[in-house]
């Protein structure tokens, strides 16, 4: 996958100048390991059990990491990165009532078709890691921040053109959709059934609705 710029600081260790293909092998154990993690979590997944699904050895882990904890901080680059191009033309579209439905209706349906299972691949690292990791806890709240400053620069675009009230405060509003997005996730993840994050995503967009100056801002 090509990588997209999502603002998030790189691992520390290991970065002397990689060949193509030291990127490619490289970019192969962390995808390997981000897969592993997303079905078993990082507790659940060992090194020697990304070396056996990325068909590399020790010495090659460790010439590209410098532990585990440091391959987890490629994971959740990887992760954000994966979850932001999933999203795709949809975060750019965020700017009207129409674009902030179809980025949510994207979003249900992938859910739908994984039956829930596996939830968010950012959260999921951040419910496991953030009491455990301040590096990681650092890193994931970035990936989140990331991820939020679309919605938030949709919804400035919105209050500008005058179509939410000029009082509105988009971080506010924003905080309170991924909230309601990352609530619906999870929910969604152990009832199996997009129906709890259907209706979260919908209450905050009702919310948003009830910003515009005009009955017709929900249809442009």
């Amino acid at each position: 996958m090509a990588s997209r710029e999502t603002g998030l600081a790189q691992p520390s260790v290991r970065r002397h100048r990689l060949t193509a293909r030291g990127a490619a092998t490289r970019a192969r154990i962390v995808e390997s390991a981000a897969d592993l993690m997303f079905a078993r979590g990082v507790a659940g997944t060992s090194l020697d059990d990304v070396i056996d699904a990325s068909s590399t050895s020790k010495s090659q882990v460790y010439h590209y990491f410098a532990d585990k904890d440091d391959l987890v901080r490629a994971v959740i680059a990887h992760q954000t990165d994966r979850v932001l191009t999933a999203q795709e033309p949809h975060l750019h579209q965020l700017d009207s009532m129409l674009g902030l439905r179809s980025w949510r209706d994207d979003i249900v349906d992938r859910q739908r078709r994984r039956h829930g299972v596996g939830g968010c691949p950012v959260g999921s690292l951040a419910s496991e890691l953030a009491d455990h990791s301040e590096a990681s806890r650092t890193l994931l709240a970035e990936s989140f921040r990331t991820w939020e400053q679309h919605l938030v620069r949709g919804l400035e675009r919105m209050r500008d053109r005058g179509q939410l009230l000029p009082d509105t405060h988009p971080p506010a509003l924003a905080s309170a959709i991924m909230a309601a997005l990352q609530g619906g996730l999870l929910l969604a993840q152990t009832t199996r059934t997009t129906a709890p994050l259907e209706r979260s995503l919908d209450m905050a967009l009702e919310h948003v609705e009830h910003r515009t100056t005009r009955p017709s801002a929900s249809r442009t």
